[in-house]
């Protein structure tokens, strides 16, 4: 049972080192950081049971009745069984004696011990979040970093980044005060709404004027309250009314013709008094749409917070509105901001302003997401004692209900939309689930009519025109963005004219710039065509193609070893990281049933290896065709096709998964779009490798529930589960709330 220490740059290097040593099913036994690196202790997993065996073997068996025999020459004295279980128990003894000493070592440095995720959700505790946002944002912990186990200034960044888009604010001031209608202060008692009335009032001034402003005061409880905001009035020069309580809006608006802008003061009333429903009820009784804005008190106790929020939502609902939006106040008497941003990011509200001191207009700024979590996360105090996991794994499990779910499912949705061109498209297909044939073949045809639109497209990746093994259907063909990454919703084959050529052309009428990614060689009509428009294009093609090189007609897999190397491509290879080591010569290729009377054109052929880029393993071999004029940009070409490979797999899969046993009705084509689009969408996040698609992978796999198979697979299952989820949530009549 011996255990070996392996020691690594990273944890990556480290565990190559045990799997190299003792296999996929090694045991790891413990881990830690040294100033060396990362250092793995670990035993194969049958070394126990070789142990136990060896054991049992050297055990004396009972002894056989004695009988008559031959004559035998003598034989050595054999070891005593007794000795030799002893010797081997002390050696086991030693040895585990040896691990416990390891161990006890590790546990006397726990934030070695604690893995990234216990020290980032301890991170957020120390600055005042809660644990249930703790927990819902580090579920979404990137591999990347989790492998590391260092909380280092690139994880901090990462957890800005999260808290950062939880937390929703206007993009300009003008998204605000440039929207005409009435908007309406609530709050408790206490929390500044006078003085915020006053301050978005002079800052509307500033913008507008004061003729399209009027004020309004609710409050006739407070003494003073009126002669309070009636000075600010007097100083803004715009005028102010006064309205009780239990009157409705639309008492007003006959007096107030020609303003554009109408902004109330409301009477404070604690969030646990019955009547607050009632006021709100008041404002929303009159003929005009009042804009409900809470306002949060910074320096509240985060219970306080959680109920008005709760309240005054309930209240806004019963009266037949909605609370969107709120101001933060009285930052300056806060002793941290944490508390009070958790409860804005949880319910997700989206936060206008935030208010700091009694000078109006100037103690009010914009609320800046980013700003606010780094002054945050500037602001922590060491708990009195380190979290136990195990503390608040029960918050993890609520991170998961409906409202959890709902906000980071928002968040999702609006990355891909921002990041994928055409995935509002691919939405729009998915939304015709459910309807009636014929409603679903009407709506398909019209939303597909002017897709893709001009300037979004910069060339195609053309499928193979025969089956997928195993389906009827083919894979669709893919548009590439201006980028150069795919559009999310791929086009139909069937949906094309028919004949190579022809579709290149229709292509190049519908604005698509001539750049075209072919898998096999064009035949001989399409290479004409390709050649007399001189279109950047490329042929992903088989060992078997046929070329001429120096005077010979050979294949391209015979001419293995001929190329000039040209260095090596990272790339992703069946969901694993890979390297691509490509090599090029030139060559002569004929067009099969080329109008030129089998006329050759000068081309260059490519061949590459793909090898597991921790292993070396010899991962596969590809070949492409390009024409000698691209010299060598084909390079990122030759790595889009090659990636593209895994598309009508995953295809297949998402096919198989949409299954209109579960789903209801659906048309095929409709099946397949959703399908392919899933399938590219999938793809497209495994192949990036900046930061905001390391963030949105790891958000899908938390939402599909983490990652137990290859990353693209994973990645495609989370995005089923994604759309269903939306659809469940809509259902239930909250679907709205993914675009507030």
């Amino acid at each position: 049972m011996s255990v070996m220490r392996f020691v690594g740059v990273n944890s990556r290097e480290a565990m190559r080192q045990v799997r190299a040593a003792l296999g996929d099913e090694a045991l790891i036994l413990a881990n830690r950081h040294t100033e060396q690196g990362v250092e793995i202790l670990a035993m194969a997993e049958s070394a126990a049971t070789d142990s136990d065996a060896g054991i049992a073997e050297s055990t004396p068996r009972p002894a056989e009745p004695s009988r008559p025999a031959p004559a035998a020459p003598a034989m050595p004295a054999s070891p005593d069984p007794a000795q030799a279980f002893e010797a081997m128990s002390a050696r086991l003894l030693e040895e585990m004696r040896d691990m416990r000493a390891l161990l006890t070592r590790e546990r006397s440095q726990p934030e070695s011990l604690g893995t990234l995720g216990e020290q980032l959700v301890q991170t957020l505790l120390e600055a005042g979040f809660g644990p249930a946002l703790a927990e819902e944002v580090v579920s979404a912990l990137p591999e990347e970093l989790a492998v590391t186990a260092v909380l280092d200034e690139r994880a901090l960044a990462w957890l800005a980044r999260q808290l950062a888009k939880r937390l929703s604010g206007l993009d300009d001031e003008a998204a605000f005060m440039d929207r005409t209608g009435i908007v309406a202060l609530i709050g408790p008692t206490g929390v500044g709404k006078t003085t915020t009335t006053a301050k978005l009032a002079a800052r509307y001034v500033m913008r507008h004027g004061t003729r399209p402003v009027a004020l309004v005061t609710t409050d006739s409880f407070r003494i003073g309250a009126h002669e309070q905001l009636r000075i600010y009035s007097r100083l803004l020069d715009v005028p102010m009314y006064a309205l009780n309580a239990d009157q409705p809006v639309s008492d007003l608006l006959e007096r107030m013709k020609g303003k554009s802008w109408i902004i109330i003061d409301t009477v404070g009333m604690s969030q646990r008094d019955h009547r607050v429903i009632e006021q709100v009820s008041h404002l929303h009784g009159g003929d005009s749409p009042v804009r409900l804005v809470l306002l949060l008190n910074a320096a509240s106790q985060p219970e306080t917070l959680e109920e008005v929020v709760v309240r005054y939502r309930q209240a806004a609902q019963a009266a037949g509105g909605e609370l969107r939006d709120c101001i933060i106040t009285k930052q300056d008497e806060a002793g941290r901001l944490a508390p009070v941003l958790d409860i804005v990011m949880r319910h997700g509200l989206r936060l206008l302003f935030v208010s700091h001191g009694q000078r109006v207009p100037e103690d009010m700024a914009l609320a800046e997401p980013g700003a606010l979590i780094e002054q945050a996360l500037a602001d922590r105090a060491p708990l009195a004692r380190p979290v136990a996991r195990q503390a608040v794994e029960p918050a993890m499990r609520n991170a998961g209900n409906l409202m959890g779910q709902g906000r980071r499912l928002a968040t999702v949705l609006q990355a891909l939309r921002q990041r994928l061109p055409g995935f509002d498209r691919l939405e729009e297909v998915w939304n015709l689930l459910g309807l009636p044939l014929s409603i679903q073949q009407q709506r398909l045809e019209r939303l597909l009519e002017d897709y893709p639109r001009s300037g979004q497209v910069r060339g195609m990746m053309w499928s193979e025109r025969r089956r997928v093994p195993g389906e009827s259907w083919s894979m669709p063909d893919v548009a590439l963005s201006p980028e150069g990454t795919w559009l999310a919703l791929p086009l139909l084959q069937h949906r094309q004219v028919a004949g190579q050529q022809a579709r290149l052309q229709a292509a190049l009428e519908r604005h698509v710039p001539g750049m075209h990614l072919l898998n096999g060689m064009p035949d001989g009509e399409a290479g004409d065509w390709l050649e007399r428009q001189a279109s950047s294009w490329c042929s992903q093609v088989r060992g078997s193609q046929r070329v001429e090189h120096a005077g010979e007609r050979r294949t391209l897999a015979s001419l293995e070893g001929v190329g000039e190397g040209v260095g090596d491509l990272r790339c992703r290879f069946r969901g694993a990281p890979g390297r691509l080591s490509l090599s090029t010569l030139p060559v002569n290729v004929t067009f099969k049933g080329s109008r030129r009377d089998q006329e050759s054109f000068s081309a260059w052929a490519w061949l590459g290896e793909v090898r597991d880029e921790e292993s070396g393993k010899l991962l596969g071999k590809r070949y492409w065709i390009a024409p000698a004029r691209l010299g060598g940009e084909p390079k990122p070409l030759l790595l889009t096709l090659l990636q593209g490979d895994v598309l009508p797999q995953l295809a297949r899969r998402a096919w198989q998964r949409l299954d209109p046993a579960e789903l209801g009705e659906l048309r095929a084509d409709l099946r397949l779009l959703m399908a392919s689009g899933l399938a590219t969408v999938a793809a497209h996040l495994d192949l990036a490798e900046d930061e905001v698609a390391m963030d949105l992978r790891a958000e899908l796999l938390g939402l599909g529930g983490g990652r137990r198979r290859r990353r693209d697979v994973a990645l495609l299952e989370s995005l089923v589960q994604l759309f269903m989820v939306r659809d469940t949530i809509r259902h239930l009549g909250l679907g709205e709330r993914e675009t507030g």
